[in-house]
Order: structure tokens, then C-alpha cells, then sequence
């Protein structure tokens, strides 16, 4: 078993990342990678005609507790699919439009199950990971809220069960 979980203000290298999976060897049929970039704008799924130009994205966390719930986030998607890695690293400082913010990548034997978890992690972590986030658009800055739609993706997993 394969897990690496990192809270960090430098880049990665998808790369790397996807090849430290692919190294995992006896049994790997299918890995899975999300990259989630910094979006150069900021918009709210509920107002569709409200969009701002961000120009900077801020990130902070409290980082015993992130971590520790990075971690529960994994153990719950190791308990419920099989699994033979996880990846999950996740940016904090300043960062720009277009820059890589987060990355969730999972091994498994077979495809199901490696889509399934990786969704599955990126929804919790939208959701239930401590990341404070201050957008710079238009000249001014705020702290963004979570997002419904971020919720509701996560709420989903309660009533699904894994085959």
C-alpha cells in the first residue's frame, strides 16, 4: 500500500506523482489522477451571471488538523474500495490563475474502483478538509465560501455504499 498525503506551498510534478503510483507493481490495473487549477475567475454556481476576474488566490490552513483530516478523508476511500495507493497533495500560499492547486491520484486493481475514490476523495476534500481561501479580484480581496454544489457532491457518498 501506497499513500502519500502532502499540504505544501511548491508545485508538483504530475509526472512524478502518476509514476510513484505506476511504481506500485503486483496487482495495478488503473490509476486515476485529478488536477484541480486555480480558475482565473470567480463565480457562484447560483448567481450563473455573476463572474469577477481573480487575480491572486490565497490558501491557509491549521495544519495538525488538516492533515488529520486528510488523512481520515483516505482511510474512509481505503475502506471503501480496494486500493493499492493514494496520492493527495493540496497547495497553500499565493497562488495564480492557471496555477496547480490540488492533486488527488489513485491506484487500484481495477478502474471502478480507482474513478469511484478518486471522486469520492476530492468531494470530501472540497468539503470536509480545514482550507481557508482568499480570492484578489477586482482589485479586492474576500474570503470565498464553500460552495452548495461542493456539499452536495459529498453528501451523495452518504447513501452510496461500495459494491
Amino acid at each position: 500500500m501506497s499513500i502519500s498525503i502532502s499540504v505544501q506551498a511548491k508545485d508538483f510534478d504530475l509526472g512524478a506523482e502518476y509514476d510513484r503510483l505506476r511504481s506500485i507493481g503486483d496487482g495495478l490495473g488503473a490509476i486515476v489522477t485529478f488536477t484541480g487549477l486555480v480558475r482565473d475567475f470567480e463565480s457562484r454556481p447560483e448567481e450563473p451571471q455573476y463572474s469577477r476576474k481573480l487575480t491572486t488566490l490565497t490558501l491557509q490552513h491549521y495544519p495538525e488538523m488538516t492533515e488529520r483530516l486528510l488523512s481520515d478523508i483516505v482511510e474512509q476511500a481505503l475502506t471503501r474500495w480496494s486500493l493499492l495507493g493514494v496520492t493527495v497533495i493540496h497547495r497553500i500560499g499565493s497562488l495564480s490563475p492557471n496555477d496547480q492547486i490540488v492533486l488527488v491520484g489513485v491506484a487500484s486493481t481495477h478502474r471502478h474502483d480507482a474513478f469511484q475514490a478518486a471522486e469520492f476523495v476530492m468531494d470530501y476534500l472540497k468539503t470536509r478538509a480545514t482550507f481557508w481561501k482568499k480570492a484578489h479580484v477586482d482589485g479586492q480581496e474576500q474570503w470565498l465560501d464553500a460552495k452548495h454544489s461542493d456539499a452536495n457532491a459529498a453528501a451523495r457518498w452518504d447513501d452510496i455504499k461500495h459494491d
